[in-house]
C-alpha cells in the first residue's frame, strides 16, 4: 500500500465514531486505574414527577419517563428503644414474626390508610430518596398518591403531610378505583359506564366510572389481610397450630380459592402446637382453606351487589355489555372471578398484571396530565 492510500485510510478511520463501554477505566499517574460509573440517559434527567401507590401490603413507585422503578412491601422494622429504622421494604418483611424483643416489624398502613404517621413518613422518605439519589440532578418532585375512595379528610391530610415531610414539592391524590380503571385502559373520560373492583391488602374498592368521575362507589375495609387472618384463626381452631401472617399468606397463595375450580391442592404447614408447645407439621387441603375464607369472600361479594344496586340504570346497561374489571392483588385469588360471575350474572375480566394496575394508571395520568387533570384532588 502506498503512502497516499495509507493516509486516506488513516483519515477514514480517524473520523469513525468511537463507542465507549458503560463503565470504563481511566489510567492515573501511579499506574492504577479508576472506574467511572456509566450513567444511562434517564439518570441525567431529574425525577421531578413521581406516582406512588401507597398500599397496605406493597408500595409501588412510577417515575415519568422511566416506568415502575420500585415495588417493595410496606413494612418497616424499628428498634423499640431508640426508634431507629433497622430495615424497610423486603428486608423488613423478612423480619415479620422473627424479630427479637428489641426490634418491632410493623405495617404503618392499615385498611388502606395511614395508621402510624411517623413510620409512614420515614418509609416514604426512604423510598423517594432511593429514587431521587439514582439521578444526577436532584429536585423536589411533584407526587401523585393513590388513596382509597372512602378516605376521610383527616386521613387525606395525613397522606399529604407525610409526602410533604418526605420531600415532595406538590402532592396530588387520585382515588384507587379511578387509577385502576385508567391503568387497565378503560375509557374513563367517555359517558360509557365502566365498573372496577380493586381488591387490595386492606380495602376493596368498587366503583362505577363515567365522564372522568366516580358515579357510585362502595368501599369496605376487607381485603387480602382479612383472608390471612381468617386462615390464622382456622389453623388455630382446627389444628391447634399457631402460624404467623407470612405462613398464612403463603397458604392463601398456594392453595387458597374462593370457589371450586376443579384443581384441588394440598400443602404441608409448619407451626407451633398450642397444646404441647413444640413445632409440628400438618397437611392442609384446599377445600378446608376455601371454607376458612368464606366470610371475608362473602363480604366482598355483598359489596359488589350493593354497588350494582346503587348504579344508575343507564350505566347499569353499559356494565351488562362491558362486564366488570377486577384489579389488585386480591384478583389473583383462584375462583374469585368465577364466584362473582355466578353471583352477578355479569362477565368478569381480570387484568393481566392486577398488582400494578393502580400505579400504571397513575403513571398514565402523569404522562397525559391535561387529559386526566379532572380526576385529581389536592
Amino acid at each position: 500500500m502506498d503512502s497516499e492510500a495509507a493516509a486516506r485510510k488513516g483519515d477514514k478511520t480517524r473520523y469513525q465514531s468511537v463507542k465507549l463501554p458503560s463503565t470504563f477505566s481511566t489510567h492515573v499517574p501511579n499506574g492504577s486505574s479508576m472506574k467511572l460509573p456509566g450513567w444511562n440517559l434517564m439518570s441525567w434527567l431529574p425525577a421531578n414527577e413521581i406516582a406512588v401507590d401507597l398500599g397496605t401490603c406493597n408500595t409501588l413507585v412510577y417515575v415519568k419517563g422511566e416506568g415502575i422503578v420500585l415495588n417493595e412491601p410496606s413494612v418497616v422494622a424499628i428498634e423499640k428503644a431508640t426508634g431507629k429504622i433497622k430495615g424497610i421494604g423486603l428486608e423488613a418483611k423478612r423480619m415479620l414474626g422473627r424479630t427479637p424483643d428489641g426490634i418491632l416489624a410493623v405495617r404503618p398502613l392499615k385498611d388502606g390508610v395511614i395508621a402510624d404517621f411517623d413510620v409512614t413518613e420515614k418509609m416514604l422518605r426512604y423510598f423517594l430518596k432511593t429514587i431521587i439519589d439514582k439521578h444526577v440532578f436532584r429536585v423536589k418532585p411533584k407526587v401523585i398518591i393513590c388513596v382509597p375512595s372512602g378516605i376521610t379528610e383527616v386521613e387525606r391530610r395525613a397522606v399529604r403531610d407525610s409526602a410533604e415531610t418526605a420531600g415532595a414539592k406538590q402532592v396530588l391524590m387520585v382515588a384507587e378505583p379511578m387509577a385502576a380503571a385508567i391503568g387497565v385502559g378503560l375509557p374513563v373520560e367517555t359517558p360509557t359506564g365502566n365498573m372496577v373492583i380493586d381488591i387490595g391488602g386492606g380495602t376493596t374498592e368498587i366503583a362505577v366510572i363515567a365522564l372522568s368521575g366516580i358515579v357510585s362507589d362502595t368501599s369496605i375495609r376487607t381485603g387480602g389481610d382479612e383472608l390471612d387472618q381468617a386462615i390464622v384463626q382456622f389453623m388455630r381452631k382446627n389444628y391447634n397450630l399457631l402460624v404467623g401472617e407470612p405462613t398464612a399468606e403463603a397458604i392463601k397463595i398456594k392453595i387458597g380459592s374462593a370457589a371450586p375450580t376443579g384443581d384441588e391442592r394440598e400443602m404441608e404447614v409448619k407451626g407451633r402446637d398450642l397444646v404441647s408447645g413444640i413445632p409440628k407439621t400438618v397437611r392442609v387441603h384446599s377445600t378446608e382453606i376455601r371454607e376458612a375464607v368464606q366470610e371475608p369472600i362473602q363480604q366482598i361479594v355483598d359489596a359488589v351487589r350493593r354497588a350494582l344496586e346503587i348504579t344508575p340504570p343507564e350505566l347499569a346497561s353499559d356494565i351488562v355489555d362491558r362486564g366488570i374489571v377486577m384489579t389488585g392483588g386480591g384478583a389473583l385469588i383462584r375462583g374469585l372471578d368465577l364466584l362473582l360471575a355466578q353471583e352477578t350474572g355479569l362477565p368478569i375480566h381480570v387484568d393481566e398484571d392486577p398488582l400494578t394496575c393502580v400505579v400504571r394508571g397513575t403513571g398514565r395520568i402523569l404522562d397525559d396530565f391535561e387529559k386526566y387533570r379532572s380526576v385529581l384532588s389536592s
